[in-house]
């Protein structure tokens, strides 16, 4: 049986089934090296300004070790906050076939792209050039970018965006595979009817009309977002069965505040932990992600999940492959607060969001984390060898 080793910083809920799965599957033997290794407690989440510890299991299930991090200053946001002396040993032990990395910019990572040999390398991120401006730095970006993949073998990519920026720096088709973004599914489908239920106590209390459609947004509240920019296109919708909900926590949460003051259709929420998204998806009818740049936007595919179309600005990753124009829901351009207002107006009813929801949910299931773990077998147990 192959051996795959899996390298990135931290347990994270969107990872952590994906390595759970790989295991139960059993046609290649998985490990996961953590590099934070101070991420194994309670961590400070600097844009949710709190700390934070997800409530749902991330290290069950798989084979896994945190490598001691000598930096500093620890934190997977910095480049030297990442240092990792003992990797390379960890790494002899397993004795890998493969070895995948996720992101290449902490030290350690970036360090063991650049040193290993004999291991095929594999690379996942999600990143794209939908922000990107043409000049000296750009040219300086690829440069330095192509060096950093120069030893990479096959690099997994997310989407259509993700796909050209591969190829920007340097990789050729055959060094391309296509292993779509995906969350776990089930979960957020998994008690359907009593989510619902649940949804409905949660709009109850907080006197939405039942034929009310409601904006969600949940997550960050960080100028990155721009949820000035979706507050202000919401207060152009005349109409009281309209509600813009925001669960969440951050930076920017008493500027939002004060820019949501006197429209009582706007609603704050306090951050939820990762077990009660079900239910906090479903409290909505319509998901909102305005964000001025995104790599992808998984909240989207979890929304979707739960039945709800989505409304996301094309600086999403998500965007070619999840909205679906009039389907699974609009796209507007970034930081345009009159196309985003003409996407919400779309929804004249909870009728209509409903009927998206399903369209939704159908299209979602195509996103699936057993075809990511698929692809990640094929290429590890070298199906698919490049030349």
């Amino acid at each position: 049986m192959k051996r795959l080793a899996i390298i990135t910083t931290h347990p994270i809920q969107y990872n952590a089934p994906l390595f759970r799965l790989l295991t139960e599957r059993g046609k290649i033997q998985v490990k996961v090296f953590y590099t934070w290794g101070q991420s194994k407690e309670e961590v400070f989440d600097a844009k949710f300004g709190m700390k934070r510890n997800w409530d749902i299991p991330l290290l069950d299930g798989y084979d896994s070790v945190f490598v001691k991090n000598i930096s500093a200053q620890p934190d997977s946001n910095r480049f030297w906050g990442i240092i990792n002396p003992g990797l390379q040993r960890e790494l002899n032990k397993f004795q890998p076939d493969a070895v995948l990395v996720y992101r290449w910019s902490v030290y350690s990572h970036l360090k063991l792209m650049q040193c290993i040999h004999g291991p095929r390398l594999f690379f996942r991120g999600d990143s794209h050039l939908q922000n990107s401006q043409p000049g000296v730095r750009q040219f300086l970006k690829k440069l330095f970018l192509r060096f950093v993949y120069r030893n990479v073998n096959c690099a997994f990519y997310v989407g259509r965006y993700n796909k050209a920026y591969y190829q920007q720096y340097g990789f050729e088709e055959k060094e391309l595979v296509s292993a779509p973004h995906a969350v776990d599914n089930r979960r957020f489908m998994h008690e359907d009817s009593e989510q619902e239920r649940k949804a409905r106590e949660e709009r109850k209390a907080l006197q939405i009309p039942e034929d009310g459609v409601v904006f969600l947004y949940a997550g960050k509240f960080y100028a990155l977002k721009q949820l000035d920019v979706l507050i202000r296109a919401f207060k152009k919708i005349n109409g009281e069965e309209y509600r813009l909900l925001l669960y969440g926590s951050g930076e920017q949460e008493t500027e939002l505040k004060m820019l949501a003051a006197g429209d009582t259709r706007i609603l704050f929420r306090p951050f939820k932990n990762q077990s009660e998204m079900p239910v906090v998806y479903r409290t909505g009818d319509v998901f909102v992600l305005p964000s001025k740049s995104e790599t992808w936007g998984l909240s989207v595919n979890e929304a979707m999940a739960c039945g709800r179309p989505a409304i996301v600005s094309k600086q999403c990753g998500c965007a070619p492959e999840l909205i679906v124009e009039g389907k699974t829901g609009f796209c507007f351009e970034a930081g345009d607060e009159y196309e985003l207002m003409l996407s919400m107006q779309h929804f004249e009813s909870r009728i209509t969001a409903m009927q998206m929801g399903e369209l939704s949910l159908k299209h979602i299931q195509h996103f699936s984390l057993e075809k990511v773990a698929e692809v990640i077998e094929k290429e590890s147990e070298g199906l698919r060898l490049k030349v």
